[in-house]
């Protein structure tokens, strides 16, 4: 199992520190993991989400990272293809798969904010076919380096599209998954997984179990074809201290804080029923709860966290390596501890932590 990196640049209100010293702390936290042995730092997009996320660029962040570091995997997690132009997806990744000698890893998903759907002209019922022409524009792009595409929202005759991505066939997919479907669909497309953190432990390890069953049935024994990637990565916020006390006490308003900010971002999709994001329904009496009574001993409970020392941890992650997760991506202290915090967690992690899961 890999230990990764997550992080949304999230900017508090409360806190102490500015955008800028958010971008700065993060980018050195990477430059930090990766002299650590972690192996990939993962970046979302989101919009119009102040405090929570100030990640509206991620492709220029991780271009930054890619002259800072050498051999840390830079993510993309995830371009909501149905609001961005896909030949300007490709261009923008074979870029950065350039200026980073061959380390990008691209997750893509629909997004979840109405806000965001219409601030760009987007109907989110649209969402799934935006998204899987998208897709196959990306694809065309990486294997052929010109695009003949004629579909529903996208017509292109003989395009030339530049640069080459460093990696060949291309860079690995991923796709953001948190219904059953998604899963079942990221199998059949040769594509991982990216499971965020919406969701209970006991409901994410069903769909593991579903992806692996149907990858099996897809693909058999076709894993090491380089154009699949059937690996599972998993965000889960965590913070780790010699002292379990102290842990607990260090990361309980900064992971509540961020959790109720996640779950609150869902709420436009659960307060009215968007064609094709049924499955959010679901989870309206979930995340009513969760934002009435959210405590870390909830989360904890969950399985939507980690935290203690590293016992503690080791303890947690055993159960997700056993379950099929080939990624973790940590959160760690969600982006808003102090950072003396999170370095000392990292280094502890580091320490006495990965060393458990080498193989």
């Amino acid at each position: 199992m890999r230990f990764d990196l997550f992080n949304e640049l999230s900017v508090p209100s409360a806190g102490d520190r500015s955008e800028r010293a958010v971008f700065e702390d993060t980018l050195a936290q990477w430059v930090l993991a990766e002299s650590l042995g972690f192996s990939t730092g993962w970046l979302v997009e989101h919009h119009f989400m102040p405090e929570y996320s100030h990640s509206t660029a991620p492709e220029l962040f991780l271009a930054a990272a890619s002259q800072r570091t050498q051999r840390l995997r830079l993510g993309h997690a995830i371009v909501p293809l149905p609001y961005h132009h896909p030949i300007r997806v490709a261009e923008r990744l074979a870029t950065l798969d350039v200026l980073s000698g061959g380390r990008v890893e691209f997750g893509f998903g629909r997004g979840f904010s109405p806000q965001e759907y219409q601030a760009f002209g987007r109907e989110m019922r649209d969402s799934r076919s935006y998204a899987e022409e998208s897709l196959a524009v990306i694809r065309q792009a990486f294997a052929d380096g010109r695009v003949n595409f004629r579909g529903q929202h996208f017509d292109f005759a003989d395009l030339a599209v530049l640069p080459r991505p460093l990696q060949q066939p291309h860079p690995p997919i991923w796709t953001a998954a948190v219904s059953p479907d998604s899963f079942e669909l990221a199998a059949r497309q040769g594509i991982g997984v990216l499971v965020g953190p919406f969701k209970p432990w006991f409901m994410v390890r069903e769909d593991i179990r579903c992806y692996r069953e149907a990858w099996q049935r897809q693909h058999g024994g076709a894993a090491d074809d380089p154009r699949l990637n059937p690996r599972v990565a998993m965000t889960i916020g965590i913070h780790c201290h010699d002292d379990q006390r102290t842990a607990r006490r260090q990361a309980r308003d900064g992971l509540v804080w961020f959790y109720r900010q996640l779950l609150g971002q869902t709420r436009g999709v659960l307060e009215r029923l968007y064609e094709g994001y049924e499955y959010y329904r679901r989870f309206g009496a979930f995340h009513g709860l969760m934002g009435k009574a959210l405590t870390l001993g909830t989360l904890e409970t969950l399985g939507m966290t980690v935290v203690g020392n590293p016992d503690h941890c080791i303890e947690r992650l055993s159960a997700l390596k056993a379950a099929g997760v080939d990624h973790v991506m940590l959160a760690f202290g969600a982006g808003v501890l102090p950072q003396t915090q999170t370095v000392d967690a990292m280094h502890l992690f580091a320490e006495r932590v990965m060393p458990a899961f080498t193989d």
